[in-house]
């Protein structure tokens, strides 16, 4: 079994414990690969080393992150372009989509043994056009259409078939997957849903309004957004966190489901919503 592993050094101990992983997975006789830029830090490891990070994504069987779900959302940009299945190891805080953590590495045999099942995520396809070009992302946990930080409130539309959904005056709007409902959707008054489920959702930030309601539109839904500020504000679009573009007022923004996914491997049999339970119930900042 081939297995590419990816992890985030800016975390806490995650050097250790990749180490700790790549020693384990050896043992089992899996081979190793890593991005070229690890090479200082595992030199001296039995792993060896790609120059081209979507050539070493493409090349093996399983994608391996040792992070938080931060580093799994941005290994999923490229895994899911080659259709690899992701085995997140949780050094973060959160770990939601973790399929193990730090102290289960034992487990690390079920792996090699087949002995898994693999979660597909639905991820969302956004699409505008910037300079002439249409611009295409896959996301797979938000999408979010905000004022700059100085800026007044915006006024907000969701069209569906070319009719007037929603209206908001807010801050913002968070779209958002199921898997992406327990991050900025859920901190903004969105509900929690089980990430296997397929929709969209609709959270506006801070709205002025009695009626700024969450919205849920079922999964097939292609949805278009535009935004207008009467102060000629900044108006910023962020995708899974990063910073992707500055939206001019009116410009319309298009969002329906992929026809990617991100493919999650599962070693555990745990109940979703046993799992929210405990992360949302404050646990994870106890230790």
């Amino acid at each position: 079994m081939k297995i590419a592993i990816i992890p985030n050094l800016s975390k806490t101990d995650a050097c250790k414990y990749t180490l700790q992983v790549i020693k384990i997975l050896h043992d089992l006789n899996a081979q190793l690969f890593m991005d070229i830029d690890m090479k200082q830090e595992f030199a001296h490891q039995p792993v060896s080393f790609y120059h081209n990070f979507e050539e070493l994504i493409k090349s093996c069987n399983i994608v391996l992150v040792v992070g938080g779900d931060g580093t799994i959302i941005h290994a999923s940009k490229y895994a899911c372009a080659f259709h690899k299945p992701m085995l997140g190891i949780n050094v973060g805080r959160l770990g939601y989509m973790a399929g193990l953590e730090i102290n289960e590495l034992d487990n690390l045999k079920l792996l090699i043994n087949g002995q898994y099942t693999i979660e597909e995520r639905m991820m969302m396809e956004v699409s505008f056009y910037k300079g002439g070009k249409k611009q295409i992302y896959q996301v797979l946990n938000d999408a979010v259409i905000a004022r700059g930080s100085l800026s007044h409130i915006l006024d907000l539309k969701v069209s569906y078939q070319n009719e007037t959904v929603c209206e908001y005056r807010a801050d913002g709007l968070i779209i958002c997957t199921p898997t992406g409902s327990t991050a900025y959707s859920f901190a903004a008054g969105g509900p929690v849903m089980d990430p296997t489920m397929e929709g969209i959702v609709l959270t506006p930030i801070c709205p002025h309004s009695v009626f700024g309601r969450t919205v849920v539109f079922s999964g097939d839904t292609e949805l278009s957004f535009s935004a207008a500020s009467r102060y000629n504000s900044d108006i910023i679009l962020t995708l899974d966190g990063d910073y992707v573009a500055n939206i001019e007022e009116n410009e319309v923004i298009q969002m329906k489901q992929s026809v990617m996914t991100t493919k999650l491997i599962k070693l555990k049999h745990r109940n979703f919503y046993a799992v929210a339970r405990e992360k949302l119930g404050g646990k994870e900042y106890l230790q």
